[in-house]
């Protein structure tokens, strides 16, 4: 059996196991780390799914799914096509579309502070975890500007992107214990790289989200379209808004495993953005921007497997044209005489007035 030689390459040799392989065997590799206990729950539920994509190999026929790592990525990818429009709705309709790149560039320095604290003090800490860290403290400054200094949001995410990669940048030239190595995965993604830890990682941010987007979705709901009469209604909306930016935080650490620093922001946008073409209410919306972003992710990983190509730029390229898809529908059915598309600004918050009550 020959093993795939591009967008994995050498890595991916290292690391896939034939499909005669035993799925725990692949996913359970692991160096040593102080988490592999915690983790091990769902180390348990990687290797069902792992046991499930290779009946599905075997099912089909299909060469990516015969090894490990895109039984990761495929994985890793599925949970981001949900997590990142998720978030991503409310975001664009608070016109924070950018607060994805700010956040992405901070956790590059989070990964750079994991690598440097690994390489000076060999302590053996995942970079997706200090990811995390700086992410989310990075997601409070912004909020925090804003509140303290009567700063626009807009300022204070350029602040804190720019110090963000200031860091990271100063941290990898630095190159402690040979930081710089292998650093482009985090830039770029890399489908070959989602270890089992990480996968691990990503299923508990998956977990975390989901479970607080749908337990203050009301709230945030209101927030997201009527912030003065929220916070005349009681919500604290200075706390919502921290919550918000910070499920942000981790949503982009998440998505940084295939996608990479410089292209995550572009998944809690751009499915929205085409969703809001074919939708006229949030709920609507939403759902429509899942189903978008996970058909982009799964073309995208394919594409990019069989085409030998970096699988974010891929699974970006794919989403856009998917936007223009939806666009180009819009303006048919404006033509042919149906009610227009909406803009993002004017999709109907139906459930905005019983966020009120409920609260």
């Amino acid at each position: 059996m020959t093993l795939p030689t591009g967008a994995a390459g050498a890595l991916a040799a290292a690391v896939a196991a034939p499909s005669t392989a035993s799925p725990a065997a692949v996913l359970l590799q692991s160096d040593g780390s102080a988490l592999d206990p915690v983790l091990a729950p769902l180390y348990y539920l990687l290797d069902l799914w792992s046991l499930l994509m290779a009946a599905l190999g075997d099912a089909t026929g299909l060469e990516l799914l015969r090894y490990g790592f895109m039984h990761r990525a495929i994985l890793v990818g599925l949970c981001i096509g949900v997590m990142a429009p998720l978030i991503g709705t409310f975001l664009v309709h608070r016109q924070l579309a950018l607060i994805g790149d700010a956040l992405a560039h901070t956790a590059f320095a989070g990964v750079a502070v994991g690598l440097f604290l690994n390489g000076v003090l060999s302590l053996g800490v995942s970079p997706y975890l200090t990811a995390v860290v700086v992410a989310v403290i990075a997601a409070l400054l912004i909020e925090v500007i804003s509140e303290t200094t009567d700063a626009y949001n807009d300022v204070s995410m350029a602040i804190v992107l720019s110090t963000g990669f200031a860091l990271g940048t100063v941290l990898i030239s630095l190159n402690a214990g040979g930081l710089a190595v292998g650093i482009n995965q985090y830039l770029f993604g890399n489908l070959a790289t989602v270890s089992a830890e990480n996968a691990a990682i990503l299923l508990v941010l998956f977990g975390v989200i989901v479970a607080t987007v749908g337990l203050t979705r009301n709230q945030l709901l209101y927030v997201t379209f009527d912030e003065t009469a929220a916070e005349v209604s009681g919500i604290p909306v200075n706390w919502y808004n921290r919550v918000m930016v910070m499920l942000t935080a981790l949503v982009v650490v998440g998505a940084m495993q295939i996608m990479g620093v410089i292209l995550v922001a572009a998944m809690l946008v751009v499915p929205v953005a085409g969703a809001a073409q074919v939708s006229r209410s949030f709920t609507g919306s939403l759902l429509a921007s899942v189903v978008l972003a996970e058909l982009a992710v799964l073309l995208g990983i394919g594409l990019s497997y069989y085409g030998e190509a970096t699988a974010g730029g891929v699974i970006v390229l794919v989403a856009v044209a998917i936007y223009a898809a939806c666009v180009a529908f819009g303006k048919l059915r404006a033509a042919r005489g149906d009610d227009a598309a909406p803009e993002l600004g004017s999709i109907d918050a139906e459930e905005s007035g019983s966020a009120a009550t409920s609260d």
